[in-house]
Order: structure tokens, then sequence, then C-alpha cells
């Protein structure tokens, strides 16, 4: 396999931090021989709850395992990261109210574009807005003109709940990339947007992003968080108070919580029988909740627990028609880690890795735990007749030297 495998950087910060195996393992709840495992390779970390004890044992942030993560072959990765700087650089430099340095253009272009850009991204189709440093070169330019507009009382209130989703926006492409500073950098932009709308729709939507985007070594705090949110949103928007509940249900997994974690993925499936599409088109661009979303998400808990190959059972249940092709990668992705957990259904595991590697191969590529499944298949699948995909997926994603 590649250089670039989370086992790696844990040994890496251990030895920085000191610490012995034994102790580092017995101080995270495993036991050494395991650790000594994942270390050198040949065990991968399969769920968050793990890597996220090994961060707190280490005290680092989860994001320190994955460091250099991207392998040769995603160079688009490397693109993705300058345009994110540039838009992190817009998000530091102005606040709602500044004008930035860009010519103003017709309010109704800059919507009409903004639009357009939520078509795409958003589509379940093959439509797309492009790979992530074309979606953040986009959302950079319409973030300007926003914000010029926005400076300007008389479209001030028409300006505003466009703005707000577009830092979402560019806080949830954050996250995927794991550029360190930026989701929280997002988060206060949309709580200002929020503050001057001066709507409780909109505050409890900045609300459940404040959630949404929390770093993974606080899953208690981002827990209170998603059920604060969910207790604050208006009865008459139920995507906000559906996505919290869903938020809870995988910080409450992540804890390895499963009653507490179905608790809310029930509450999420009742809220979503209240909206009438599979997928609610509100707010733009952002939260795409409903009887579809609470499906992906339940396959993505129950990987998380440990079910493994059971996760077939909701799977076949989820419309995936109906939601875009991020969110149905995402789905594939979890799906075959689900599957990939046994023997039987290795081969249909593989199968689904390839199937989301085809809707959104940035995302798969960039994937923590993709990566650590398909070096695990590498290692085991070197005879199979399915040698040959795991092999050039691999490679793809920079874990393999040769295709």
């Amino acid at each position: 396999m590649g250089e670039n495998d989370i086992g790696r950087r844990i040994r890496e910060v251990r030895a920085w931090r000191g610490l012995s195996l034994r102790a580092t393992a017995e101080l995270t709840g495993i036991t050494h021989g395991y650790l000594g495992q994942i270390e050198r390779g040949e065990k991968p970390v399969k769920n968050r709850q793990l890597l996220e004890a090994l961060a707190r044992t280490l005290r680092v942030s989860p994001v320190e395992f994955l460091a250099d993560a991207y392998g040769p072959s995603v160079e688009p990765a490397t693109e993705a990261s300058t345009a994110m700087a540039e838009l992190a650089d817009l998000l530091g430099g102005w606040w709602v109210g500044e004008v930035p340095d860009a010519p103003p253009r017709p309010l109704a272009e800059v919507l009409a574009d903004l639009r357009r850009f939520y078509r795409a991204r958003n589509s379940p189709g093959p439509t797309m807005a492009g790979d992530y440093s074309t979606q953040l070169g986009t959302l950079s330019r319409l973030i300007r003109d926003l914000l010029a507009a926005a400076a300007n009382p008389a479209h001030e209130r028409r300006v505003l709940a466009p703005l707000l989703t577009a830092y979402h926006v560019a806080g949830s492409i954050a996250m995927r990339l794991r550029i360190p500073g930026m989701p929280s950098l997002a988060v206060d932009r949309m709580q200002q947007v929020a503050d001057r709308l001066d709507d409780p729709v909109w505050q409890a939507v900045a609300a459940w992003a404040r959630a949404q985007f929390l770093s993974g070594v606080n899953r208690a705090r981002q827990y209170e968080l998603a059920v604060a949110a969910a207790d604050m949103a208006p009865a008459d928007r139920p995507e906000t108070r559906g996505m919290a509940h869903l938020t809870a249900a995988m910080a409450a997994a992540a804890q390895g919580n499963a009653d507490l974690a179905e608790t809310h993925l029930a509450e999420a499936s009742a809220i979503a029988e209240l909206v009438e599409p599979d997928v609610s088109p509100w707010p733009a661009g952002v939260m795409q909740f409903g009887r579809t979303n609470v499906g992906i998400f339940r396959v993505a808990v129950g990987v998380e627990l440990g079910h493994g190959a059971r996760v077939a059972e909701v799977a076949k249940d989820v419309r995936l028609e109906t939601i875009s092709r991020g969110r149905q990668a995402a789905f594939w992705l979890d799906y075959g880690r689900g599957l990939l957990t046994e023997r039987a259904t290795r081969d249909e595991g593989l199968s689904a890795l390839l199937r989301a590697e085809q809707l959104a191969p940035q995302q798969v590529h960039t994937n923590a735990f993709a990566r650590e499944a398909v070096a695990e298949l590498l290692r085991s699948s070197r005879r199979d007749a399915s040698g040959r995909e795991v092999r050039g997926l691999a490679w793809r994603m920079g874990l393999a030297p040769t295709g």
C-alpha cells in the first residue's frame, strides 16, 4: 500500500507525544496488539469512534491523522486547497455590510447564477457543478457579489438568506477537504447573517450548521448543539429540526451510543413524513432533508455502529434517484464499507465503492474511511478475480504504486 495511511500518522504522532504503544492502547481502550496492527497498516481504522478515541489519547485533532492523506494521483485536491485558501481570505477579510473590491453586478443576475450553481451541485443526474476547485472558484465570485449587494440597503433583505446558504456550502466543502478552521469561519459568517436577518428560521439554520461543522474532537458537545438546534427550530420549517436530529444521531453513533442514535433517527424519520417530497428543496443548496436523506443517514450510522453487511436491509428502501450525486456517492461509499466487512459480500462492497467513485471521485478519494477500506481490500484481494479493479481504485486514490 502507499505511504499515506492513517496508521503511519498515528505512529508518528504517538512518537512525538512520547507515549509507548502499550500506554496509548490502554488509554484508548484497545489492545496493544491491535494498535500495532493499525500502525503497521495491517488493520484499518473502520469508524469515527476509534479514530477520535486515539485523537483524544494523543491530545490532537483527528485531522492530524489525515495529514498528507492525498496520494500522488489525486492532484485536483491541491487545486481545491488553493481555491479554498482564496475563499478563506474572502470570508476572513470581509464582513456583512462591507463592500469587497469587486465591481457590482446586477442583483437579478447574481441570484440567477447562484440558483444555477445550486441546481448543478444538487442535481441527481449527470449535470454537475464541477470538481471542488471549480465549485470553490464559482462560490468565491458569488459571495463577493452577494456581499457587494448586501451593502446596499435597498437589496440587503433579498441578499442575506442566499448569502447565508453560500457560506454553508463553503463550510461543507471545507469539511470534505479537511481544511482546519474553515468550517468554523463559515459558521461565524452564517451567524452574522442570521443576526442581521433577526429571523428564528435562519437562526436555527445557523445553529444546526454550528453543530454539523463541529470537529470530531468533541462529539458530546456536537450532540448538545444539535439537540439545541432541533429544539429551537420553528415548527413551520421541519427541515432544520430533521437535519439537527440526523446530526445528533451521527454524534451519538460516533460515541458508541446505539440507543440514542436510533432515537434521533426515529425523530428525523417522523419529521420527514411532514415533508411532501422525498428531498426538500429548502433551503436551496444546503440540507436536502427528507425520507431519502434519513435513509442515507441510517446506513451511515449503521456502519459507524458496526452493523456491517446488515445495512443492506436499510439500503434497499432508499430512493437515491431523488437526491444529489454527492449524497448518492456518500450512500454508496458507506454501503460499500458495510458490505466489505464480510467476505460473502466483499465483491458487492467493491462495486458500491466503484459506483461512489464514478459519481463523485474527489469525494471518495479524499474520504479517510474509504481509503482505509480500500487499503484493507488491497491487502486481502491480491489473488482474487477482483484484484485488478481493487488495484486500479487503490492507484487512483494514491494507495498503490502501480495501476
